[in-house]
């Protein structure tokens, strides 16, 4: 199945990540290491709902602040000492790979929203445009495409 790059990466992430919030000491596993283990789901849930949804910024938006929860609760492990500096490193690079890539898909959704919005305005003034006034072919084959 070829998946997104922002999806596999999520995916990815989670196949990493999990394993290691599950060997947290017991006082942090069962409040820090779930609800990172929740977001991580959650994160990869939204993106593939977003995937087939028409409206995918209503989706994509709200992400970037679980990203950046995310971000810090990876940076509380490190704090607390319960990760390495390697591992949180790369977890770092994997959350930031992601983060790039959902802000390329929210970046080409308001670019597309922004293009329906004009081409609409455009077939507006159009339709209300005199009968006699003639388009040129090239223009015409643009609005019925």
């Amino acid at each position: 199945m070829s998946d997104l790059p922002i999806i596999q990466k999520t995916y990815d992430l989670i196949k990493w990540y999990v394993p290691i919030l599950n060997r947290l000491p017991r006082d942090h596993k069962f409040l820090l290491g779930n609800r990172m283990i929740t977001g991580l789901y959650d994160l990869l849930d939204v993106l593939l709902t977003a995937r087939y949804a028409k409206q995918k910024l209503t989706y994509l938006e709200p992400l970037n602040s679980k990203l950046d929860i995310l971000r810090h609760q990876t940076r509380l492990l490190l704090d607390y000492n319960l990760i390495k500096t390697e591992r949180y490193e790369y977890a770092q690079r994997l959350l930031n790979d992601v983060g790039i890539d959902l802000g390329g898909w929210i970046k080409q959704q308001k670019n597309r929203d922004t293009d329906e919005k004009n081409g609409l305005r455009l077939r507006s003034a159009l339709d209300f445009a005199q009968p006699s006034t003639s388009l040129s072919p090239r223009l015409r084959s643009a609005l019925d495409s």
